[in-house]
């Protein structure tokens, strides 16, 4: 690619209202800070602030900001090739750049979604379209070069290069078009754009080829006068693709977007045209190589009534010879790629290499050219226009005979230089078979020729030379006559057979494609003829533009200063004036037999020695060099005298008339209509033989003693039809469309008159010389001219942007050079300061009477004091003597007056109209409202008597239950009372008498487990003392508040196992050792107490049971519409390209009835861009989701609300369900919950929604967190962590890493850690296993910072997963730990429970043992070296013996202290 400029486009998003994208141009070595300066220029964004620029894949993915050193161009080297053609790929990616405001901290400044963004661009910019809000002020540019304020060629060229670059090809100079060809097809000719500029004046909106047809069609209506459209440019500027767009869209306005009848004839005509009459050239792919002129009439109401087409000078020499990269006319290679092996059989057809005609220079196809539908294309407009299949064949069939005929070689003879003969006589059975002729003529034809002297006839051979021209000039006129018929054949399919009866005026539009001005290496006759028209075109419009609108301005007596302009009439005159014209020198010389090159030359020198619109060359070269409008041009005059006298010999002539196919002898005929009548003639006789054939058939089988039955079936198809004409059979035969008839010949005979003089050219037998083709062209043109001067003309000027064809590449010398000649600066100037409005005081007074005084007179005075009362600039307009003369803007401006009036008068009378409508209605509604209320009073008295008994004894019957109720609820207070202190004295009495019981029972229990270890549980591991002081200051109460605990904390260290040991018995021996013990058991009890929230979890362990096969209720929805578009099947008339995939759609297709998107069937459920006309709900600010977990966070409460209310769901419902967390839900429903959610958290009921959406929404929560929970800052951190090798030193960094996070963050990790865990567990039923949470989860909770680069980002996904896992596997095992300590606790506490009970019973009462004794051996057993402490904690905790259990509890708490 080099280091060539490319267009960029940025999506600004919120930072600039009103632009979707800004396109820039760029290199390969533009840095993105260069492109960011380029947009701040370009849409004049705040300067104060700070920009980045960010490449985004797919919508809502993850932006990879670009450093300002960073190139965008080869970031977009790098992306598909779909994406570069800024089309969405069919996976719903999107890649594209973002430019977005950097906040001073360094981060990023998000505005919104940018799918919202879109939406609401999209809708301003339909509101825009209606007019409902004003066009964007220009950025730099101007949409009408009119309005610089600074008017040179530079300025003109700057303005059309800015907006070429933003991909607007079109721009105004006052009510002319300009039209820069992109060499790219550019999205904006969908059936939306058609209903965009349906009526609406130039100038509304952005300048486009759809509001020329618009004024041009709404004018004709209004004005009742032809419109014409006159399309110029050089060869490759894009003139044949706008008047594709023309004719498209103003078939279109007739029918309001859908095709049928004769708007369908018209669409299927061009196609057809341009595979006969269009080839690729070194500066154009479809160069037109004839000019036509499409009229399409249309009747008073605006819809298409007929069309006819008239062709110009095809290039016949096209045919046989072609320069260095051109190619012969495209049906040749469509017919050769496309058809079937059953027609390559038919017609002998070979590969285009094989042909003469086709392989001589240049490439055979085009890059991206696709033949095979491009003759599927062919085949279907040419049975739109009415082309029968038979019809098709002898097309084809003639074609294929032409190129064969170009592979006829010849050689002279030996012995005999005289004579010659054919090399390849293989060829000619071929050549006789398609053309349906004798072989022996055609070869006599080709090699020798007739000539008539007085009294007899002579048969001369051909020459070598002329052999061959003789070939070709068969070749080139079965072409041109085969391309004569097929225009012939389409005006009369477009004609209306009122058109010849009625004699009314027909309103008409015409659009003119001629070929462009075209300057080759080597020109010849065809580009001086073609060169000519182009001078023609642009002295018409000099005519109309300056000379005739400046005489307008002298001769009505305004003020005026004259503008000089190129004045092309010397040109013109050499050319065509007679005598001495070039045209008419060349005839003069093609009547001399013995004329050559040379003579030709010396008498143009000999005439036009001075001229300075022509030049010889110095050197003797057999050239002359014209001075045109758009340059000089050299012309050679080799073979100007032939191609000016291109006849065929009659011995052609004879032989193809004597052809067995009527197809050939038609095209022959130099009279339609006669030929048409010898067609009839030469059927009757036909069938005339064809019947007496029959009857001597049928005599001879009758006199031979046939059965008179076999007769009878010779003729069972006489009795097939009148049989079904007894039965009452009336049905109407099927007939061909379109057929002849002599009446419709004749008019269209006259209407072409030029194709008549074409056919004369072939029958030089006549005693009248046909006229040269010089002659012929300019009689063409004059009547072209006549039809131009009798239309009111709009020009469209086409501009070539590069000579190397590059889409949206723009070469400042090139589009200088054609504004240049085409005297665009002259006309800039004249638009400007000139008046090209033009009204006759009637028709102003007629237009804007609803503006002016009632009973302002048609004068000059009365006229000029209205305009000076109205706000008009003083300079805008002026009156003359019998006109008004207004500029563009103060047109527009007395318009947009008279709309405003007329709204005005309108709503005042729909406001008394509705007033007098409502004055109606508010009568008929008093009556009927004094009515009811007379009624309702009447029955409300009678009602207020009942009512008033009612309500007495309800009140009685209240009264006495609530009085009963309170006694009843006295006597039972009063019983529960005395109960309690019944039941309190006599619980202190037994409580002294058991005293020294109790104190004695302790001793035993102390004996017996001693003696007893065997029976013991199995002891738990646990950590050593210092260890445990540890966890317990670590996993203390954050805040006295704090309502719940948890079992399991995120330790700073990580657990290690312990090892179990056979400890001795050891007795406590003082009390320092006793208080060691007691410490020790309150902190053990403050870690080994389960907390609520545990004990429900245990249970809900044991009791609940998931149905892991229970059926899940999936009702699957039946789309009927997709993001708010409804789409329908519908008919397109239009070439209309698909808004998703940007592919051509074809006739039938999807389109969505409210905002007109187009798309295939295959793409509706594809798109992504939501209906423009949907109304959505208004965006609200979120209070759950994608906030801070600080905001969601107090002293209160730890852990945000909307967390815990989704886990505490899920621990309840979803523990066993099957893939919790692996599997989604319904987009619909999650939307639902979580818009739910936002509103209002604690009332939301989430049993209406299934498991899968409320997981699904939980971690939508997650990932929407502005800093996830293990944060940015330290995720680089975990990363390094993670890369140690040590497994224990990784764990105690991570966790050491952990201990960094804030208090928030922790909490909220803590309680997400401790439900993972509790899902982990339960793995062979939920199939969720600490590795598939860990993968689930780790994008969730630790991400990588948005500026982290995407490469990066994805190797260290194996890092964070493995980190989530590890931190879940801890502490999983610490879990699993406590819940084995808490089981050894409970059996150690049941296994006491029992002991001590039985101890109690079985001991004798006169044992005695002081306090201090049993609570010192109780604490010397349990402090020895077995240290069970759970379960002197669990004696301790139940109650079941107390050391001090004589006292009461305020004594026994005393009595504790000092131990304590």
């Amino acid at each position: 690619m080099g280091n060539s400029e490319l267009t960029v486009r940025i999506y600004p998003g919120a930072l600039a209202e009103g632009t979707i994208y800004c396109p820039i141009s760029a290199r390969k070595t533009t840095t993105a800070a260069e492109a960011i300066e380029r947009v701040i220029e370009r849409l004049k964004l705040d300067r104060s602030k700070f920009y980045v620029l960010a490449e985004v894949k797919e919508f809502g993915g993850e932006e990879w900001i670009l450093n300002p050193n960073d190139c965008p161009v080869q970031r977009m080297m790098l992306w598909p090739r779909i994406a570069l053609e800024h089309r969405p790929l069919s996976g719903g990616e999107d890649y594209r750049f973002l430019l977005r405001e950097k906040n001073l901290d360094g981060s990023i400044h998000y505005g919104g979604s940018l799918q919202m963004w879109l939406q609401v661009t999209e809708e301003r910019r339909r509101l825009m379209e209606r007019g409902l809000l004003p066009q964007p002020e220009s950025q730099g540019d101007h949409a009408d070069m009119c309005c610089l304020p600074e008017l040179n060629e530079r300025t003109l060229l700057d303005n059309l290069r800015s907006r070429f670059r933003q991909e607007k090809i079109y721009t105004y100079v006052g009510s002319i078009l300009i039209v820069i060809n992109p060499f790219k097809f550019l999205p904006i000719y969908n059936p939306k754009y058609v209903k965009m500029y349906d009526n609406h004046t130039l100038g509304d909106l952005e300048p486009h080829i759809y509001a020329v047809a618009d004024v041009a069609y709404h004018a004709m209506l209004q004005r009742r006068r032809n419109q014409c459209i006159v399309i110029s440019g050089e060869s490759g500027s894009g003139k044949t693709q706008s008047t594709n767009f023309l004719i498209h869209h103003l078939t279109a306005l007739s029918q309001k977007g859908f095709a049928s009848g004769v708007e369908q004839i018209i669409l299927g005509a061009g196609p057809v045209l341009e595979a006969f009459g269009n080839a690729k050239t070194a500066h154009n792919n479809n160069s037109s190589r004839f000019g036509k002129f499409i009229q399409v009439n249309y009747q008073e109401s605006g819809t298409v009534r007929g069309a006819y087409v008239e062709k110009y000078l095809l290039e016949k020499s096209r045919l046989v010879y072609q320069e260095h990269n051109e190619r012969n006319y495209h049906v040749f290679y469509y017919l050769l790629a496309g058809a079937s092996e059953e027609e390559r059989k038919a017609f002998h057809l070979k590969k285009p290499e094989e042909y003469h005609y086709l392989s001589q220079v240049g490439p055979l196809a085009s890059e991206g050219e696709d033949l095979k539908h491009d003759f599927e294309r062919l085949q279907l407009a040419m049975e739109m226009v009415g082309f029968l299949p038979a019809t098709r064949k002898q097309i084809f069939s003639l074609l294929s005979a032409i190129l064969h005929l170009g592979n006829i070689r010849y050689k002279k003879k030996p012995y005999r230089d005289d004579q010659i003969d054919i090399v390849n006589p293989e060829v000619l059975p071929v050549v006789s078979e398609l053309l349906q002729v004798k072989e022996e003529m055609l070869f006599e034809a080709l090699t020798t020729r007739k000539t008539v002297t007085v009294g007899e006839k002579l048969i001369v051979p051909y020459k070598l030379a002329e052999a061959g021209t003789v070939r070709d000039s068969m070749a080139k006129s079965l072409y041109s006559a085969l391309f004569d018929w097929i225009v012939f054949r389409i005006n009369h399919a477009l004609l209306n057979i009122k058109d010849l009866m009625e004699t009314t005026k027909i309103l008409s539009i015409g659009v003119l494609d001629i070929f462009g001005f075209e300057d080759y290496e080597n020109n010849s006759f065809e580009q001086f003829c073609i060169n000519f028209a182009n001078e023609r075109l642009q002295h018409y419009f000099n005519q109309h533009i300056f000379k005739l609108e400046q005489e307008e301005y002298r001769a009505e007596g305004i003020s005026w200063r004259n503008i000089d302009y190129i004045d092309n009439t010397g040109c013109i005159n050499l050319i065509s004036k007679k005598p001495t014209a070039l045209f008419h020198l060349l005839d003069e010389e093609c009547n001399f037999p013995q004329a050559t090159n040379q003579t030709l030359l010396d008498k143009f020198k000999r005439q036009h020695e001075g001229n300075s619109y022509i030049e010889f060359p110095a050197v003797m070269e057999p050239a002359f060099i014209i001075r045109h409008y758009a340059g000089k041009v050299k012309y050679g005059v080799k073979d100007f005298r032939e191609k000016n006298t291109d006849h065929m010999r009659p011995d052609i002539v004879a032989l193809l008339k004597s052809s067995k196919n009527a197809f050939i002898c038609g095209l022959i005929g130099i009279d339609p209509s006669a030929t048409f009548r010898w067609a009839v003639l030469r059927a009757y006789f036909r069938a005339l033989v064809a019947f007496r054939q029959a009857g001597k058939r049928h005599t001879h089988k009758k006199h031979t003693g046939k059965n008179p039955h076999q007769c009878i079936n010779d003729f069972q198809f006489l009795f097939y039809f009148s049989s079904r004409r007894n039965k009452n059979y009336k049905s109407k035969p099927v007939l061909p469309k379109h057929l002849l008839n002599v009446k419709s010949l004749k008019y269209l005979n006259n209407l072409t008159l030029h194709d008549r003089i074409t056919k004369s050219l072939l029958h030089l037998h006549k005693k009248k010389k046909p006229p040269s083709i010089s002659a012929q062209f300019q009689a063409s043109l004059n009547k072209l001219m006549e039809t131009l001067g009798q239309s009111e003309p709009y020009f469209v000027k086409c501009i070539r942007s590069n000579a190397e064809k590059l889409p949206l590449r723009f070469n400042d010398n090139l589009v200088l050079r054609q504004l240049r000649y085409t005297g665009m600066l002259e006309t800039v100037h004249i638009r400007q300061s000139g008046y090209n409005i033009k009204y006759t005081f009637k028709d102003f007074v007629h237009h804007f009477s609803v503006l002016l005084p009632e009973g302002t007179s048609a004068t000059r005075e009365g006229i000029q004091q209205c305009l000076d009362q109205l706000d008009l600039k003083a300079d805008g307009y002026q009156v003359g003597k019998t006109k008004v003369f207004l500029r563009e803007a103060e047109r527009q401006q007395l318009q947009a007056f008279l709309h405003k009036e007329v709204l005005r008068l309108i709503v005042m009378l729909q406001r008394r109209f509705r007033a007098q409508l409502e004055r109606k209605q508010f009568v008929r509604m008093r009556e009927a409202a004094v009515c009811i209320q007379r009624a309702w009073r009447f029955w409300l008295r009678r009602r207020c008597t009942a009512a008033l008994v009612i309500q007495a004894a309800w009140r009685c019957h209240r009264a006495r239950e609530a009085d009963l109720r309170l006694y009843a609820a006295v006597i039972q207070l009063q019983a529960v009372c005395k109960g309690f202190l019944t039941r309190r004295s006599s619980s202190n009495i037994l409580n002294k008498n058991n005293i020294v019981a109790s104190e004695a029972s302790l001793i035993g229990v102390l004996f017996l487990v001693a003696g007893q270890e065997n029976m013991s549980p199995p002891c738990s591991p646990d950590l050593t003392l210092n260890q445990s002081f540890r966890d317990s200051k670590e996993n203390r109460e954050p805040s006295p508040k704090v309502k719940r605990r948890r079992s399991v904390k995120i330790s700073s260290v990580a657990l290690e196992s312990a090892q179990r040991q056979n400890d001795t018995l050891q007795i406590l021996t003082s009390i320092g050792d006793y208080r060691s013990m007691n410490d020790f058991l309150v902190k053990k009890v403050q870690q080994y107490m389960p907390s609520a929230l545990q004990k429900s979890a245990l249970k809900q362990y044991k009791i609940y049971e998931s149905k892991p096969n229970e059926p899940v209720l999936c009702c699957p929805l039946q789309v009927e519409e997709h993001n708010g578009h409804i789409f329908k099947s519908t008919q397109y008339s239009i070439p209309t390209y698909c808004e998703y995939c940007s592919s051509l759609i074809w006739m039938m297709d999807r389109a969505c009835v409210l905002c007109r998107y187009a798309c295939h069937r295959k793409c509706c459920q594809k798109t992504t861009t939501k209906c423009s006309k949907k109304v959505s709900r208004p965006y609200c600010a979120p209070s759950q989701f994608g906030v801070e977990v600080s905001r969601l966070t107090n002293d209160e409460r730890t852990v945000p609300l909307v967390v815990e209310k989704l886990i505490n769901y899920i621990e309840m419902h979803g523990l066993y369900t099957e893939g919790i967390y692996r599997k989604s839900g319904s987009t619909n429903k999650i939307k639902e919950l979580k818009l739910g959610l936002d509103t209002d958290v604690e009332n939301m009921n989430l049993d209406d929604y299934n498991i899968h959406v409320i997981a699904s929404v939980f971690k939508q929560w997650l990932r929407d967190l502005p800093n996830p929970l293990m944060t940015f800052e330290l995720y680089d951190e975990f990363i390094r962590v993670m890369g140690l090798q040590d497994k224990k030193e990784m764990t105690r960094g991570v966790y050491s890493v952990i201990d960094q996070l804030s208090r928030t963050h922790l909490n909220t990790l803590e309680r997400l850690i401790f439900h993972l865990v509790r899902i982990a567990l339960e793995e062979e039923t939920n199939r969720m296993s600490p590795n598939a949470l860990a993968i689930v989860f780790a994008p969730c909770i630790l991400r990588c910072p948005d500026t982290t680069d995407p490469l990066q980002s994805v190797q260290d996904i194996n890092k964070t997963t493995a980190c989530v896992e590890l931190i879940i596997c801890e502490q999983m095992n610490k879990y699993k730990v406590r819940l084995k300590d808490i089981s050894t606790l409970e059996f150690a506490e049941n296994k006491a429970k029992s002991k001590l009970t039985h101890i109690r019973r079985s001991m004798v009462s006169s044992i005695s043992m002081t306090r201090p004794t049993v609570i010192r051996e109780m604490t010397h057993y349990y402090l020895g070296p077995k240290k069970n402490l759970p379960l002197l904690l669990s004696i301790y905790a139940q109650g079941e013996i107390e050391p001090f259990c004589g006292l009461d509890p305020a004594h026994r708490l005393q009595a504790l202290t000092p131990l304590v």
